[in-house]
This record gives C-alpha cells, structure tokens and sequence, in this order.
C-alpha cells in the first residue's frame, strides 16, 4: 500500500492521496502509516484521534494550541469540507500564508498541517465529518484562534454567512495573534 504526497506548501503542510483499492464490495485503503509519514518528512507521533460532523455551511476555526503545540492529520470520511491551514508560526517565510483545499469522502485525500498552523473548515455537502489525529493531548487553557475571517489572510472560503460559534465570531485577529507573548511558543 503507498501514501503519496501530492502537494507540498507553506514549509511543512502536505497533502497526502492513500493507494485506494475498489471493487464491487467496496474499498480498502490504510490512511496513516508511521513508516510511510516518516520517510514523507511526517515524523511525530499522533496520542489523539478527533471525529467532528457539521451541517452546511458551519465554519469551524480557525484554531490552533500553543501548549503543547499541535500538528494535524486530517481527513473527511463523509460528505465534502474545505480544509484551511494558515502559517501563524514566527518568522516563517510563509508566515500568514493559508492553503485550502476541497477534500471528500470521494477523493479521500489527507492534509497534515505541522505545530504552529491555524486550521479549520467550512462544510460544503449537505453534513460531513472530519477525522483528525493530533501531535498533542488537547489542552482548553493552551488553545486559541485566530478570526475565520481576517482580511490579512484574506481566505476564500465557499460560503458567505457561515454557521459559526460565539468563539469563532470573536476570535482575535494575525495582527493580535503576533504580539501575543503565546506565539513565541510557535517561532520558525
């Protein structure tokens, strides 16, 4: 079985399409392996599995934690989302920089956003869900976000009046973000 990485952007962020194996019963596919992350440049160890549904149009994000710092692997195993990954990370030549991508039960492709990015999603189908493994044990008093929205980033997402949490209407911009003492947690 093979992982390949499809795309690479924004210095540590790639997307990843698994060998799929169909037939008329169905498919098969292995959509982490240690051995094949770790020869792809993906060598963390995943302690947590997360599983969200949303309906259309929900935006989550964009989110992130600096204690500990958290990579990503993400996937939508029902209906179809819009994976957004922005570089929050000190010093980065891609600093502020967001990659998005339509990702589906379909085309079963995988983003890994690394420790020091800020993601989310918007919910295109009529529900989806979105599995993730983390680098890190959630932590509510080392968690933030930045706003879904921020015209410095200046993301494209597929909906115009989202769904969103008190959380995410309020979070604090890129701007705020930089000058907080957290994000030297997150320097390049």
């Amino acid at each position: 079985m093979r992982i390949d990485v499809i795309h690479e952007a924004l210095n540590g962020l790639k997307v990843f399409q698994p060998e799929v194996f169909e037939d008329e019963r169905g498919f098969f596919c292995e959509v982490y392996r240690k051995d094949h992350f770790t020869k792809a440049g993906v060598d963390v160890e995943f302690v947590q599995d997360n599983h969200s549904r949303s309906a259309k149009g929900v935006v989550r994000g964009l989110h992130f934690q600096w204690e500990p710092p958290m990579g990503k692997l993400m996937r939508v195993t029902a209906g179809e989302a819009f994976l957004v990954a922005v570089d929050i990370r000190i010093g980065s030549p891609t600093f502020g920089q967001w990659y998005g991508e339509l990702i589906s039960d379909k085309n079963r492709k995988l983003i890994y956003a690394p420790a020091g990015f800020a993601r989310g999603f918007c919910v295109t189908s009529d529900f989806a869900e979105i599995q993730y493994k983390c680098s890190g044990i959630y932590n509510n008093q080392g968690e933030a976000g930045i706003l879904w929205n921020d015209p410095a980033i200046g993301i494209q997402w597929p909906v115009e009046n989202p769904t969103l949490s008190n959380k995410d209407m309020v979070a604090p911009t890129l701007a705020t973000w930089e000058n907080d003492p957290r994000a030297q947690n997150f320097k390049f």
